[in-house]
């Protein structure tokens, strides 16, 4: 079967240094209109404001320097790293030797306290804070990059995105394929119309994170598996400031089934399972080739919901109204042991990983890295069409740029809250136990009154989102 793999390095280093993003939303022009309204005090402001070029450096705070964060820290090693702050302490070390001119915080609160000495924060923690370290860098006029995915709840994502939105900054979310040249040649099919409108998706991954049945925990041999809270305090590891990482979430005692990280995102109160973690990158893909927005329906089936631990396996149905005279959209997600039905026909490759478009002309097959032309007979000699989807110069090359020239982003808070909070309306609807009816302006399942708790939480007492 033939398969088309994304340019390699020497191509893709011969592509013309353009960042901008397609999402017809992330305009230049509406960039500067939110930059002229949002203009704040000067040592607040946006560092175009203050005039600066492309071969200035930005001083940037690194809040999350361990995992993702020493990660996306070494990613913006090209600019000036003038503030460093981490809950556990060795991380903190670690980041500090690497840069040991840098003011030091264990709480990222206080490193707000100091906000005329960076123009840009980079957030890694994990999940339950983003939202609490990402909206006071905001309403202070700083560029934002903040790890996917943006918040830890709905009523968080929208929170974020409106407060983007009247900054006025560059913003992008960590959904690092994004920037790849395999997302931006399916995109191109997509919009072309080479294989007709696409009126259905199927999303899948492989990943078995999460609450699993005792047949899917001897199948996938999960080594952090747990059926409930541990009980048991165990000795907070040395360094450790475990109030900080707690945060806004119900104080708990310290067990190593949290920490460190990723086991944290199993559970309810730091994260959201598989469905907002690897939906940010694989959902991304269709999100961005079909331009879709709200979805008005998302059912979603499972085992019975743990109320602990997100599910290792899920099956969630999203049903998106017309856009852009396109037709009806319905998209599939699968996780863990549920798989497209679509798999049945002898036509689809059974990848680990995959985006499955279904066109009334034929389909595409994608995951990060190749895309496919199904049925392979009909596309053989096809023609694809020709690259118009401005190229990337690297996920986070595109912030520091976006910050320097006004550029736009290609997952800025715009788009990357959005789907966010389709991401999250999945966990919704599975914990839920209902098909919801969705209403984006009042932010609510109308026919499900009970899903309140889940879009939106109560924080614990000394935290405060707005």
């Amino acid at each position: 079967m033939k398969s088309y793999a994304s340019h390699d390095a020497a191509q893709s280093a011969r592509i013309p240094p353009i960042y901008a993003s397609n999402d017809r939303r992330a305009t230049r022009r509406r960039f500067i209109r939110n930059v002229v309204v949002g203009t704040a005090a000067t040592l607040a402001a946006p560092a175009i404001l203050r005039g600066r070029n492309l071969n200035e450096k930005l001083n940037i705070a690194i809040i999350g320097t361990g995992g993702r964060g020493a990660a996306n820290m070494r990613a913006v090693e090209s600019e000036n790293i003038v503030a460093l702050c981490d809950v556990y302490e060795p991380n903190l070390r670690f980041a500090a030797q690497r840069h040991p001119r840098a003011r030091q915080e264990r709480d990222f609160r206080r490193l707000f306290d100091h906000a005329n000495e960076f123009d840009a924060v980079v957030v890694s923690t994990t999940e339950h804070t983003h939202a609490f370290a990402t909206l006071p860098a905001l309403q202070l006029g700083k560029h934002v990059y903040c790890e996917k995915p943006l918040t830890h709840n709905v009523w968080e994502a929208r929170v974020v995105r409106e407060a983007a939105e009247r900054a006025g900054v560059a913003t992008q979310m960590g959904t690092q394929i994004h920037a790849g040249e395999n997302y931006r040649r399916v995109v191109e099919i997509i919009r072309s119309g080479l294989i007709g409108p696409v009126s259905e998706v199927h999303v899948w991954v492989s990943r078995a994170w999460g609450w699993q049945t005792a047949e899917e925990a001897n199948r996938y041999r999960d080594i952090v598996h747990v059926m409930e809270r541990p009980a048991e305090e165990q000795p907070v590891p040395s360094g450790l400031d475990w109030e900080l990482w707690i945060g806004p979430a119900p104080m708990r005692p310290f067990h190593e089934v949290y920490f460190p990280g990723p086991k944290w995102y199993r559970w309810w109160d730091f994260g959201n399972g598989t469905m907002s973690d690897l939906g940010s990158h694989w959902v991304d893909l269709p999100y961005w080739a079909l331009e879709l927005d709200y979805p008005v329906l998302v059912e979603a089936e499972g085992p019975p919901p743990h109320p602990e631990i997100a599910p290792a396996s899920m099956h969630v149905r999203y049903e998106y109204p017309q856009r852009n005279g396109g037709p009806q959209v319905t998209l599939h997600w699968y996780q863990g042991s549920y798989k497209p039905a679509v798999w049945h026909e002898d036509r689809i490759p059974r990848w680990d990983n995959g985006v499955l478009f279904i066109g009334q002309d034929g389909m595409v097959l994608a995951d990060y890295g190749k895309f496919q032309l199904l049925p392979e007979d009909k596309f053989r000699d096809v023609q694809l069409p020709e690259p118009f989807l401005p190229r990337s110069p690297g996920h986070h090359a595109e912030w520091i740029l976006a910050a320097k020239t006004g550029q736009p982003t290609g997952s800025p808070f715009e788009y990357a809250g959005r789907l966010t909070e389709a991401n999250h309306l999945g966990n919704v609807a599975y914990r839920t136990g209902k098909a919801i009816q969705w209403d984006w302006r009042r932010l609510a399942a109308t026919n499900a009154p009970e899903a309140d708790q889940y879009i939106r939480r109560e924080y614990r007492k000394g935290w405060k989102l707005v």
